[in-house]
């Protein structure tokens, strides 16, 4: 018998043998963790129906991704947390981009300001110490921030800056990315931005060793603020 002819055999006989559920350990079943009304059954962490609910699991998940998560009842609240926040890491200068959100936050910030809505040096980008946006969604089942083109100043401000720090409103926390979908359907009403990025947590690699790196690609750190 030839090795071709071996390794076939093989495929054969692993194809003859009934394989597990995805997701399921010890080759049991996993138990159902969350059932919708459309009758699609969800492998990811259940999340309650709540506004209460989907700020725990959002920040639950955030710890698990090692990024920081903050829910205020205010804006000044969230302002006074992020100016504490630039406080103690020295930031000298932020980049960021115009909106509601942002131009209250950064102007209270009093720091020098490079806008990404304007033309700008990318290594002037790369240089500030934090980058500041905002966003489309957070996603509590995941713990996901989902920003695009439009409301999160470009392409370049939540990846050159080795500190993303996300303002969000509490109605954009939504339950999972079927839910986040919908919104930026109803949002962008078929006129859909040109970029759009799913951001869970820092970014991370584990390739060497599996040792696991934060920075590797983007950001060190992630900072949510939602009030």
């Amino acid at each position: 018998m030839s090795e071709r002819e071996k390794i076939l055999g093989r495929i054969r006989e692993a194809l003859s043998v009934p394989a597990p559920v995805p997701g399921s350990h010890d080759h049991q079943a996993p138990p159902v963790l969350q059932h919708r009304d459309d009758d699609v059954t969800r492998w990811l962490p259940a999340v309650g129906d709540t506004p209460e609910e989907r700020v725990e699991r959002f920040r639950a998940n955030a710890i698990e991704l090692r990024a920081d998560f903050h829910f205020f009842d205010t804006r000044e609240e969230a302002g006074a947390k992020l100016l504490e926040i630039a406080t103690a890491a020295g930031w000298k200068k932020v980049a960021s981009h115009r909106g509601d959100l942002t131009d209250g936050a950064c102007a209270a910030l009093g720091l020098p300001l490079l806008r990404t809505d304007e033309p700008y040096d990318v290594h002037a980008l790369e240089a500030c110490d934090a980058g500041i946006t905002e966003c489309d969604a957070l996603v509590a089942q995941t713990g996901t921030v989902i920003v695009t083109s439009r409301s999160a100043g470009g392409r370049a401000l939540s990846v050159l800056p080795p500190h993303h720090v996300v303002l969000a409103r509490r109605e954009q926390l939504v339950r999972d990315l079927p839910a986040a979908f919908a919104l930026l359907k109803e949002n962008y009403a078929g006129n859909f931005p040109s970029f759009m990025s799913l951001i869970t947590g820092p970014s991370r690699t584990g390739d060497i060793e599996r040792i696991l790196v934060l920075g590797a690609h983007g950001p060190k750190k992630l900072t949510i603020l939602c009030f």
